[in-house]
Parts: structure tokens; sequence; C-alpha cells
């Protein structure tokens, strides 16, 4: 059973580094703020999730999992919140898109 926890611990791990990297160069190759935003929220977010749960998993302690999944449920609820109040006052400030940007939906207002 060791074997079993420390395995999907090791795959949840393994998960949620490659989707922190992928965050981390969606940072690096995208175009504009709005953009980066995204990536680091979004992707970053299940990143970092599955890291807390693999280390709530291996430490084989009811309340560190407890913990642990609480964290992921605050991470998922609080994260896109926070950056789509972020990108929205850099839109009202007056931060340009990029120049890749098809449209810009909050014009109007």
């Amino acid at each position: 059973m060791d074997y079993i926890l420390a395995a999907v611990a090791a795959l949840l791990l393994i998960s949620g580094a490659l989707f922190a990297l992928s965050a981390a160069i969606g940072l690096l190759r995208l175009p504009d703020l709005y953009t980066r935003m995204h990536a680091a929220s979004k992707v970053g977010t299940v990143g970092s999730g599955l890291l807390l749960l693999a280390a709530g998993l291996y430490s084989q302690d009811l309340a560190i999992l407890a913990r642990a999944i609480a964290g992921f449920f605050f991470l998922l609820l609080t994260a896109p919140v926070s950056a789509h109040l972020l990108a929205r006052a850099a839109h009202l400030s007056g931060h340009a898109l990029g120049a890749v940007s098809v449209r810009d939906d909050m014009r109007k207002r």
C-alpha cells in the first residue's frame, strides 16, 4: 500500500511540476500582460494545487491531507478571481493590449 501511495504522490508531484513549468513558460513567452496573467492564474493554480495534494498524500496524515485539500480549494476559488480583478484594474488604468489581440470587449465600458 505504501508503494501505491508513493506512486500516486509522485504522479501528482510530476504533473504539478509540469503545470508550474508551463505557467512559467507562459509568463516568459506570451505577448502582453493579460495573456501572461491568464497563464499564471489558471495553470499556476492547478500546478500549485497538485503539488499541495501530493504533499498531503505523501504525509500519510489525515489532518495534513485535509489542510492540503482546503488549501487546494482556496487556491481554486481565489486565484482566478484575483487575476480577473487585476486584469480589470490594468485595463481601467489604460494598459494596452498586445498587438496580437483581436478585440477588446471592455472598450465599450
